[in-house]
Order: structure tokens, then C-alpha cells, then sequence
């Protein structure tokens, strides 16, 4: 589909993982048609990680925090414009609202079974059943819908000013570096913060490793990081921050990414940092690391032998399987197997 001269919005505002996620859609449309003007509706949290990429000309924000004055502010950014094409990739009915405020006579959205809170009403053209899959793959059957070739492109990479303005807050050392994640939005998607403590001195003791802790500075990771940092006898650095494009830089710099199911794993895995994932809760097949180190990612979700289907069903007390040898020889395996080089985020096809 040539969509050059045209106007496509794309609707996504919540959640990191799924911002990254949609970055191989909007290069792939701008590969398609270079001239093709593309605007994102977001939520300020993924914003700050996408703010300025090249594929985007125009974030229109909207902040949920102002309740219903957000969605005035949608209207007032966007009430003069005519798009040509809106893709509805998120299935919240804000999203579905907000999609339906959009002046654009062609909306596609997911098909009726996969679209919840009835954010079908909202669209006027659906993709193809095809039952759940993993969430990039759902994505990209937008493009298919489109007749538009996949690009699995990410371009997430530190700029040259964000490895000038970071280069500081973590010196080389000589020492492999293991970037840890410890919190989450959900506690039940968490490793046990004890088990982090015994999994950094391991690491220091048996690979000789630099461990850095990651992620936002929620109540919840600032109380684990003080107690890992307090129990562990090898200390980490304590490098959380409320900075998405630090910790781009950070994971970019990182030798190995360990991380549960949470926005900074499908950062690292874009990024082609060797990620070993820590699932359990969540199902990997459908929110696991995409099409890159498979073999680190300790699944804790299925029982042994068993060819689960994809859903988007919890298991509960799964998290606790995971044990700290496991991670401590995927992470071994991670630094044997994969030492570290800079690919700015593409797939091969």
C-alpha cells in the first residue's frame, strides 16, 4: 500500500514494552512510503522513550492523570486534522475513544474476538482472526492487513549526545557488566529480592562481574534495591533513575540483561543486549523476548513438558521456581555465547 503524501495515525499510549513494540510498525511504514506523515497518540511514561525517533513526525500526548480534560486535549490537538488511515494497535477502551475522535473515514483496528472492552465498535476495518500470538507478531499483522513489508527495526539506540551526556554514570571497568531489573508494575511478575542478593554475589564471585541495578525509582524497587545493597556482600550499583533514555544507554552499555516481564527486557532484547528473561506469571510465548535469546529465557510459566498455548492467562506462584544457579549459568552462557556488540536493534528478515 502506498500511503506517500498520506496522513496515519497510530494509537498506543500505554505501557513501555508495547511502545517498543510498535517501533518495527512505524519504520516499516516509513520504508514503505518515505513521505508518508505518521502521528502517535501516547501517554507521557513511553513518550520519554520514543520522543524524537526518526520514523514519528508528530507525538500528540495524552496523560491520563488529567482524567477527563486528556481526552479534551486530544480533541483540541487534534479536531483539525483529517488523517487517512488510523491504526488502532491498543484494546482498552480509552484507546477505542480516543480512536473514535479521530476524523479519518478508513480506522483498523483488531478483530472482534481479540479487540476487548468492544473497541471493535470503534474501527471500521479489522485484521484477520488469527487467535492470540506474541505481541509483536500481532502487530505486524497490521502491515500484512496493509500489504506493507515488515522492517525489523527498532532504531532504539543511544544518540551520539545521550552516550556524551551518560558516558559518566557508568565508567569502563574491564569487567563484564550484568544489568539487573527488579521491579515491575505488577509485584507477582517479580523475582524474589532475596534471591537477587545471593544471584549478585554469585556473580561477582564466580564470573567476576560488574552487577548494576535498573529500572524506575517506584517505592517498591527503591526498598529492593536498598535491601540488596544492604544484604549483599559485593554490593551492586544502585543506578535506578527515572530516565528512559538512561536506561536505554545503561542497557545499551550492559554486557547482560536480566529482567522479568517488564518494559526494560523488551528494551534490551530491541537493543540486542543478551537478555536472559525470568518468566513465570506472565506466558512467554506471548510477551517473552522476541525472536532473540530464547535460549537464556528460564521459563517458569509452563510445567515441565508441557506445550501450553498462547494466552494471556496468569499463572500464579510460578516466579518462585526460578532459582538462582539457573540464572547464574544463563548468565554464563549469555557471555560465552553472545559477546556484546553495538546492532542498534535490527532483525534480521
Amino acid at each position: 500500500m502506498d500511503l506517500n503524501g498520506k496522513r496515519v495515525a497510530i494509537v498506543m499510549m500505554s505501557a513501555i514494552g508495547d511502545a517498543v513494540h510498535v517501533l518495527p510498525v512505524v519504520n516499516s511504514l516509513r520504508a514503505a512510503s518515505p513521505s508518508v506523515h505518521i502521528t502517535w497518540v501516547i501517554q507521557p511514561g513511553p513518550l520519554q522513550l520514543v520522543q524524537g525517533h526518526p520514523a514519528v513526525d508528530e507525538f500528540v500526548v495524552f496523560d491520563r492523570k488529567k482524567g477527563w480534560r486528556a481526552f479534551r486535549d486530544i480533541h483540541r490537538a487534534t479536531g483539525g486534522q483529517r488523517f487517512d488511515l488510523v491504526i488502532a494497535l491498543q484494546v482498552y477502551f480509552k484507546a477505542g475513544v480516543i480512536t473514535g475522535m479521530l476524523h479519518s473515514p478508513r480506522k483498523l483496528g483488531f478483530d472482534r474476538v481479540r479487540a476487548r472492552d468492544a473497541n471493535w465498535l470503534f474501527t471500521t476495518e479489522r485484521i484477520a482472526p488469527r487467535g492470540q500470538r506474541h505481541v509483536q507478531d500481532q502487530y505486524i499483522e497490521f502491515l500484512e492487513h496493509l500489504g506493507i513489508p515488515a522492517v525489523m527495526e527498532w532504531r532504539l539506540g543511544p544518540t551520539d549526545e545521550e552516550r556524551a551526556r551518560y558516558r559518566d554514570v557508568l565508567p569502563p571497568d574491564g569487567r563484564p557488566t550484568v544489568a539487573c531489573v527488579i521491579g515491575t508494575s505488577k509485584p507477582r511478575k517479580e523475582w524474589p529480592v532475596e534471591r537477587y542478593t545471593r544471584l549478585v554475589d554469585q556473580l561477582h564471585e564466580e564470573v567476576g562481574a560488574r552487577i548494576i541495578l535498573v529500572g524506575g525509582k517506584s517505592a517498591r524497587e527503591l526498598a529492593a534495591a536498598e535491601e540488596i545493597v544492604r544484604t549483599a556482600k559485593h554490593p551492586p550499583l544502585d543506578l535506578l533513575e527515572w530516565d528512559l533514555r538512561r536506561l536505554v544507554w545503561l542497557l545499551d552499555a550492559s554486557d547482560v540483561l536480566v529482567s522479568p516481564d517488564t518494559g526494560p527486557l523488551h528494551i534490551g532484547v530491541a537493543l540486542g543486549t543478551p537478555t536472559v528473561s525470568l518468566l513465570g506469571y506472565t506466558n512467554p510465548k506471548r510477551v517473552g523476548p522476541y525472536r532473540r535469546f530464547g535460549d537464556l529465557m528460564i521459563d517458569a510459566y509452563g510445567d515441565p513438558g508441557e506445550d501450553y498455548p498462547v494466552t494471556a492467562e496468569y499463572r500464579e506462584g510460578r516466579m518462585e521456581r526460578i532459582r538462582v544457579d539457573q540464572v547464574v549459568e544463563k548468565v554464563k552462557l549469555a557471555l560465552a555465547r553472545y559477546p556484546r556488540a553495538v546492532s542498534n536493534g535490527q532483525l534480521a528478515p
